[in-house]
């Protein structure tokens, strides 16, 4: 940090604040209108640029990035239509609560306002999206804006920032100062507020926890891991926050997502205590808003949030804590412990019925997904990290395999599709020595699959399980269900996907049968590059409780007058 002024290009300057940051690593999809920025990491090898094929995928691996280090995660893409790709990892960092900072090109000053060349007014465009947009006019405020970025982006509850950059205004030169490394805020629970919840806490028989959101670290949740173990406390984690307790602790009783098992949702709705911890309670967690009545809930609600605003906003709690999940965690070690004999046998009662669903069912054809999560829980090491997209493929994957550290899930809760594979290239590019697992569907991978290429480019070692069924699958089990038997628009025509991976330079092979899976995993795990599988699905097996003939069966009944 320089206290004194010194005259640098916009660029440079922006690049300068970058590194007093903190910054080691930014994703990109290069353009004409930030050149200036590109040229100053030319001179910064203190930063890695990584380079992606579609911004989409750019912004999806700078989510990833921000997701696995806590620090925002920096993407910088062109005007117009890079902007525009780039808007999905954005959403995604909003709803995951994700720190990102998004640095998109701009036209020139000089032609704002009379519809450029690719001009679009971001200000705009992502203000529902972002916690902060804004646009930078001139160089000599850039210290200002970043340091706000990085603030914004980090406290509270995190999510993305995104920045505009006048291409002239990267170019022009100013004397400034820098600003110092940005300090990330927190709310802390009162003395009070703790006193509460121990008091509803030595009360009840039959409590629950849900841990999930934003901001969390391994050493919060081992603090938290340590406070439901003094408390004999049931555990469940909320929408693709499975990673937050170990998935073997003794406490962890399942997770809050797509198909969730109707015997947790029994023991949540008879609960005499609901403590959540950093979790929304969106829909997908509660089921449509359904596990959990609004705007009272039946039983005692304890909600803690980063973000005040999230308080009261659906649900009106018993007690409302305004606090970040470190900060809770670390209050929660200082309270006594409590509990009884009744609930630790609802404890262990819950944590069997978490284990007995491990179990995979036997679904159509010869290939068995479920045993196949079965073997993969079994063979990875415990530091792996798995990314998935969207699709009904995702359930078996949250299901059965068994996530053993926080980081080692990265999947978005936005839902959106094709992000498991720029996610895992991000994971990989952010931790080399971990392995990386990736699960895509058929549909999903295509969304970015050229993303691929970037693994190769930087020799990242990624395994990519595409699980082909030929359909755009979730899509056509509420087809099946909504139109039973009309099936419009959700059949697919796929590609080789052994033969696509095998042109961008990486590892490929088909796997038709269950019994050839392990060999096949052991050959990826060996490979000098990146490696793809592709599982070949029978279409019927399109979850784990039904098939699709049986739920075109269902929905014909249920439409019979």
């Amino acid at each position: 940090m320089s206290p004194t002024p010194r005259e640098r290009s916009g660029g440079r300057i922006l690049v300068d604040q970058l590194l007093i940051h903190g910054a080691d690593r930014a994703f990109a999809v290069p353009g004409e209108s930030f050149l200036a920025a590109l040229d100053a990491l030319h001179d910064s090898p203190e930063i890695d640029l990584v380079v992606a094929r579609q911004e989409g995928g750019a912004a999806m691996m700078a989510a990833a990035n921000g997701k696995l280090t806590g620090r925002p995660g920096l993407c910088f893409v062109t005007r117009g239509p890079g902007a525009t790709n780039a808007s999905a990892g954005v959403h995604i960092a909003f709803q995951d609560s994700i720190p990102m900072i998004l640095f998109i090109g701009q036209v020139a000053r000089g032609a704002f306002a009379r519809e450029a060349f690719q001009e679009v007014e971001y200000r705009q465009m992502f203000q529902p999206l972002a916690k902060w947009v804004a646009q930078i006019e001139e160089a000599a405020r850039i210290p200002e804006f970043v340091a706000r970025a990085y603030q914004t982006a980090t406290s509270g509850r995190p999510g993305p920032v995104v920045l505009a950059l006048p291409e002239d205004m990267l170019r022009e030169h100013a004397a400034v100062p820098d600003a110092g490394p940005y300090q990330p805020v927190q709310a802390h629970p009162g003395p009070a507020e703790m006193a509460r919840l121990q008091a509803l806490l030595a009360k009840a028989e039959r409590p629950f926890v849900m841990i999930g959101g934003g901001g969390w670290d391994q050493a919060t949740c081992d603090a938290m891991a340590r406070f439901a173990e003094r408390n004999a406390l049931p555990v469940c984690v909320t929408f693709r926050c499975q990673d937050y307790l170990d998935n073997r602790h003794p406490n962890y009783v399942g997770h809050l997502g797509l198909g969730i098992d109707p015997r947790l949702r029994q023991r949540i709705q008879s609960s005499d205590l609901i403590l959540v911890a950093g979790a929304r309670l969106g829909e997908i967690t509660t089921e449509g808003y359904s596990l959990i009545a609004p705007p009272v809930p039946d039983q005692p609600l304890v909600h803690v949030h980063a973000d005040a605003t999230e308080l009261g906003r659906v649900y009106q709690p018993k007690l409302a804590i305004n606090a970040g999940p470190r900060a809770l965690a670390e209050a929660l070690g200082d309270l006594p412990a409590s509990g009884g004999a009744l609930r630790q046998a609802w404890l262990e009662e819950a944590r069997t019925i978490y284990l007995e669903q491990l179990a995979p069912p036997t679904v159509p054809g010869p290939l068995q997904l479920g045993e196949i999560m079965v073997a993969l829980r079994e063979r990875l090491p415990a530091e792996t990290i798995v990314t998935n997209g969207a699709g009904n493929y995702t359930v078996w994957a949250n299901r059965f395999y068994q996530y053993r550290g926080y980081g080692s899930q990265v999947a978005t809760t936005a839902g959106s599709m094709g992000y498991g594979l720029p996610a895992a290239v991000g994971a990989n590019a952010t931790h080399p020595e971990r392995p990386v697992v990736c699960f895509a569907g058929d549909g999903c991978f295509l969304m970015h699959g050229q993303e691929l290429a970037t693994a190769v480019q930087y020799g990242l070692k990624i395994i990519v399980l595409v699980i082909n069924n030929a359909m755009y699958g979730t899509i056509r089990m509420h087809q099946e269900r909504a139109y039973p038997g009309r099936v419009t628009g959700t059949d697919l025509v796929n590609p080789d996907f052994a033969a696509y991976a095998r042109a961008f330079g990486a590892q490929g092979e088909l796997v038709e049968r269950t019994e050839d899976f392990a060999p096949a995993l052991e050959r990826a795990l060996a490979a000098e590059t990146s490696a793809l599988i592709e599982l070949r699905l029978d279409p019927e097996a399109i979850t784990p409780a039904a098939t699709l003939s049986e739920i075109r069966a269902r929905a014909l009944e249920q439409s019979d007058p």
